[in-house]
């Protein structure tokens, strides 16, 4: 073996290690890769109403759904690089809460930028970034509390959202505009209950079976209910109350806040199921090794988004008259060749190189916040999310 290979495979093994080991949450990656594609789709597709008995509108599932899973994951991982179980106290915290201020500020940013290539998309990261800012106050928050707190937002706030985003101003030209830097098409009022709850799930001991198993099923009950309580007693239309009692997707309904959260807890509960350890020892089960590529795209979801926003922002087709944008670019079916080369980009990048480009960098960049003290770094970094 030549000295070259033998410097690299060390290397190797630590992305490896880093990937796969103990430390590594591999259902929150699984989860998070699922939603990360989920958003792809619901951005490249053609998608056509549900309906059980067409399975070729079952992609509609990913409609609404995979952008409220990715944050109420991002509502665990705010918890994972907190303490986990144990939060962080005292001067930690502050320096933790720094640390992710900084970080949602680089977010919004990107956010941004990415709107300006005016890709015919909205843009989910302004939002991210200000759910990010209203979690901080809640780092010192026990689970009961958590959840609690995101019951009440889901049952209130939607009656609130309904009533602002009615109001005229977001009608201007500078309304809309606002609207764009708040991310205002994921409201915040409404998606801090994602936020909160994920958080809250974080606090709990996610490699237990017992909290796995009743995420599923709290969660599937969840949805469930909502959809079926939306199904059985319909609003009468152009109402208020219509704004409020629904669990159509992308409308911050009271039903869809619970259908759609619920369904976000039951698959990152399915997520970890599957990735637990199937004999002692073992990293992970067969189906964690598997998934490995998803798990992969789910290691740096931030590079994922924007790369794939930036990608089509350079291939995006001219369209023909009286043809939108968005229309042009996904009548070139996109949505295959760009899941593919996402998931072998990352994948190779995961193992070749290791972390995330752009998880790196806002890594990086958050670390100006403050320089970690030994004890307070071992509790924050205990587990790498």
């Amino acid at each position: 073996m030549s000295e070259r290979s033998e410097s690299k495979r060390p290397w190797l093994a630590d992305n490896w290690r880093r990937l796969n080991g103990p430390r590594r949450v591999a259902g929150l990656d699984l989860a998070r890769g699922l939603a990360v594609i989920g958003m792809f789709a619901a951005h490249l597709l053609w998608i056509d109403p549900f309906d059980p008995t067409d399975a070729s509108t079952w992609t509609d599932v990913a409609n609404g759904r995979s952008s409220i899973l990715f944050a109420t994951i991002a509502g665990v991982s705010i918890a994972l690089i907190t303490g986990g179980r144990t939060p962080v106290s005292g001067a930690a915290r502050e320096r933790a809460s720094a640390r992710l201020a900084l970080r949602a500020l680089c977010i919004w940013v990107i956010g941004v930028l990415l709107i300006l290539t005016q890709v015919p998309v909205y843009v989910i990261l302004p939002a991210y970034a200000i759910l990010f800012l209203l979690a901080l106050p809640l780092l010192r928050a026990r689970p009961a509390f958590l959840f609690a707190l995101a019951a009440v937002l889901g049952l209130v706030m939607p009656w609130v959202q309904a009533l602002i985003g009615q109001l005229p101003f977001w009608d201007t030209q500078i309304g809309a505009e606002i609207g764009l830097l708040l991310g205002l098409n994921y409201p915040f009022p409404v998606w801090i209950a994602f936020i909160v709850a994920g958080l809250g799930v974080g606090r709990l001991d996610l490699r237990s079976l017992g909290t796995q198993a009743a995420l599923v099923l709290v969660g599937a009950g969840l949805a469930v209910l909502a959809y079926t309580l939306a199904v059985a007693f319909p609003a009468a239309p152009d109402t208020y109350f219509a704004l409020v009692w629904t669990a159509d997707a992308h409308s911050d309904g009271l039903l869809e806040v619970f259908g759609s959260g619920g369904f976000a807890l039951a698959v990152l509960g399915l997520c970890l199921l599957l990735t637990r350890p199937w004999w002692a020892g073992a990293w992970l089960g067969p189906i964690g090794w598997l998934t490995l590529p998803l798990r992969a795209v789910g290691s740096m979801p931030l590079t994922a988004y924007v790369g794939q926003i930036v990608a089509w922002w350079v291939l995006q087709p001219t369209p023909d008259p009286g043809e939108s944008t968005l229309e042009a670019f996904r009548d070139t079916d996109p949505f295959v060749p760009f899941v593919v080369w996402t998931i072998v980009a990352c994948t190779l990048w995961a193992l070749v190189v290791g972390r995330g480009p752009l998880e790196w960098a806002l890594d990086r960049v958050s670390r100006l916040a403050g320089r970690r003290r030994r004890g307070a770094g071992q509790a924050v970094d205990r587990v790498e999310q």
